[in-house]
């Protein structure tokens, strides 16, 4: 046992704490009925934290189990009084029926030793309860305490006498005449007559421990344990009784080593080595400090002598006269007259009035002074700090004798010297353009076309109306920023600037007659300009219409077939007209879909007759720069139209000819076909 203390012992980590304390922490919890599950742990070794939970534990059972015992003894029923399916219900319950199984076998004359397959607490309490109170004719033992119990397991078997001598008997303690076996003090004997096994002392109630201890069952025997703890300053020793520590044997104190340790009951005392001498007092760090005899004694010296203090002691001198204040000893140096303060050219009252007092003086201080009774002397009232806010609107400046009132920013003082009266200061132009006074201050703010500025806020800024976000937006074409406004401008020529100052309207040149076309040439107005233009029809072709000096969008220039006699290869040819039509397109901004610019209509029926089987192919020929047009054919008005659409934006400016062809075809053959030569001219500008 002793060696499985030690490997505990040392499986405990850093601090050397045994088995034994950690049972005994946890019993101790346990008789304060604490949470096993939950007590403070006095280690950091899981087999510590074991010991304590179980010892813990088996005090919180068998507290538990004592109950149950108790009650069949003093009331003899269980069932009406443990009710309940706790766990500590049903131990104290297990507990009461099972005594009343071992007196109901003591009642009846039964072994107590019955055969009954009970479980092991059940058939301890149950023999428990059979054997108080009948006499035990097998056994020898009786309740012992623990030094009883260690004197009779130290001594040696006794020797065998009468048939014990054969070795038959096979005894597990003694031997008693005729082969009967029989045990130690705290055992009894089992059924097999030759095994003994331990009493519980303490759930027979039959310990002797005393108020304020609590029995502990240990094999063969029981100890009482004290159930408070002995408390600082004490250990608690095998006799169950506290002793003192001694603290300075140990080596536990905390003496320092100029002081000596002196050990006292539950504590010690660390008293210095060195002791002061007469005159002197030690304090708790061990210095000597003087002792002033003059304070610390009744009247020291004789009467007649005045007492001074000395370093270690004192001496006694003889009295002399001392005036209090505000006397002083007369010519005579025998008696203390009056002193006269407010005499001199300014007396004691530094230019206040002064009324001279039999040992002392007062001074009638003037307005704006008080006088302090103990400088004694005429002090300045800070009346501002005396009334806050009730002397001046704004602030409060204290001065000698008085205070001043001023104002903040903003405001002027009022001709009564204390209120604040708004300061209009736009009266004195702080601002560049114009002003406007608010109550403690101004506001400056500009004209149109004007901002305040950010650093100061006194000057204006001119804005610059073409640089914002919507610049882009004011002018069709150019913006030019003027201090405070701006105004648009158009291209040099082919534009006038509307009357809105900001749009451009295009000069139709052809309206106007400044163009410069010749008599034989048409004019065609285009954005920011014009076109001379001249149409001449090929051979076997002659132009319809008469030719016009100015011609609209709308306008188309028509030159049919007109075949000479004979002529057999311009009959067969399928083309029957040959057309000119000018159109002026912009450069578009913003081109998100496509635009329709020229409309080809033709005479023909949206729905033609099923036996007919014709139709009409719209193509272009030539000049689609960039893939930018495509035709698409619909139908408007019950007739079949070709549409031509821009699909992709050009920048102007640009001049184009658009070949389209109109195919009317007949039984999957082209009958004859109509060319459209479409004039396009785009501007360099978006208006």
């Amino acid at each position: 046992m002793g060696d499985l203390m030690q490997m505990l012992t040392a499986l405990m980590g850093g601090k050397q704490i045994s088995i034994d304390e950690c049972c005994k922490d946890g019993r101790v919890r346990g008789i304060d009925n604490q949470d096993c599950t939950a007590i403070p742990l006095i280690s950091e070794s899981t087999t510590c934290r074991i010991v304590q939970e179980q010892c813990c534990a088996a005090v919180l059972e068998d507290n538990i189990c004592t109950s149950g015992i108790n009650m069949a003894k003093e009331q003899g029923v269980c069932d009406t009084q443990f009710t309940g399916s706790t766990c500590e219900t049903k131990t104290a319950k297990m507990c009461c029926d099972c005594c009343l199984l071992g007196r109901a076998a003591r009642e009846h004359g039964l072994t107590c030793d019955h055969s009954l397959s009970l479980g092991y607490q059940c058939g301890l309490v149950s023999r428990a309860c059979c054997d108080d109170g009948a006499p035990d004719v097998e056994t020898r033992n009786s309740l012992v305490s623990d030094k009883d119990n260690e004197t009779l397991t130290e001594k040696e078997n006794p020797l065998p006498n009468n048939m014990c001598s054969s070795g038959l008997a096979k005894c597990a303690q003694e031997c008693v005449g005729n082969s009967t076996c029989a045990c130690f003090k705290g055992y009894k004997l089992k059924p097999d007559g030759k095994n003994c096994e331990d009493i519980n002392e303490c759930l027979l109630g039959a310990s002797n421990c005393r108020g304020g201890e609590h029995c502990i069952n240990t094999v063969g025997s029981f100890r009482c344990q004290r159930e408070v703890s002995c408390g600082t300053g004490y250990e608690l020793m095998d006799s169950n009784n506290c002793k003192d520590i001694d603290e300075c044997e140990s080596g536990t104190h905390n003496c320092s080593p100029d002081f000596e340790c002196q050990n006292t009951q539950g504590s010690f005392r660390c008293l210095p080595k060195n002791q002061c001498g007469d005159g002197y007092i030690q304090d708790a760090m061990g210095s000597c400090i003087d002792i002033n005899e003059c304070l610390a004694q009744t009247e020291p010296c004789r009467p007649g002598q005045l007492c001074m203090n000395t370093m270690g002691s004192f001496t006694c001198q003889r009295n002399s006269i001392n005036c209090g204040r505000g006397y002083h000893l007369n010519d005579g140096g025998n008696r203390c007259v009056d002193i006269d303060e407010c005499k001199g050219p300014d007396g004691a009252c530094a230019g206040h009035g002064c009324i001279n007092l039999v040992g002392s003086f007062r001074c009638e201080c003037k307005t704006g002074f008080i006088f302090n009774s103990i400088s004694r002397v005429c002090e300045d009232i800070n009346e501002c700090r005396h009334y806050p806010g009730r002397l001046c609107a704004h602030k409060c400046e204290n001065v000698l004798g008085s205070y001043k009132c001023s104002c903040t920013q903003g405001f002027k003082l009022a001709s009564d010297g204390r209120n604040c009266d708004d300061l209009n200061e736009c009266e004195s132009s702080p601002c560049s353009q114009e002003c406007a006074n608010v109550y403690g201050s101004y506001q400056c703010y500009c004209r149109r076309g004007y901002q305040l500025s950010d650093i100061d806020g006194i000057n204006c800024e001119d804005i610059d109306e073409c640089a914002l976000p919507t610049g882009g937006h004011i002018c069709s074409y150019r913006c030019n920023n003027t201090p405070g406004s701006f105004y648009c401008t158009c291209p040099a020529t082919g534009y006038t600037l509307a009357p809105n100052g900001r749009s451009c309207q295009d000069v139709d040149e052809c309206v106007t007659g400044t163009h410069t076309c010749s008599v034989t040439e048409s004019c065609f107005n285009v954005q920011g300009g014009f076109r001379c233009l001249s149409f001449e029809c090929p051979p076997n072709y002659r132009q319809a219409g008469e030719i016009r000096a100015r011609v609209e969008r709308s306008d188309t220039i028509r030159c049919v077939k007109s075949c000479q006699p004979n002529d057999i290869g311009c009959v067969l040819d399928p083309v029957h007209s040959i057309s000119h039509t000018v159109i002026s397109l912009p450069t578009f901004r913003e081109f998100t879909k496509p635009e329709e610019i020229v409309f080809l209509r033709t005479m023909s029926p949206a729905h033609s007759s099923p036996q007919l089987s014709s139709d009409i192919v719209f193509d272009i020929l030539e000049g689609n720069v960039q893939n930018s047009f495509d035709i698409v054919k619909r139908q408007e008005h019950g007739m079949i139209v070709g549409v031509v659409r821009q699909v992709k934006p050009l920048i102007g400016s640009l001049n184009m000819v658009l070949k389209l062809a109109m195919n009317y075809v007949t039984s999957g053959v082209v009958s004859h076909r109509n060319i459209v030569n479409v004039h396009i001219f785009v501007s360099e500008f978006w208006f």
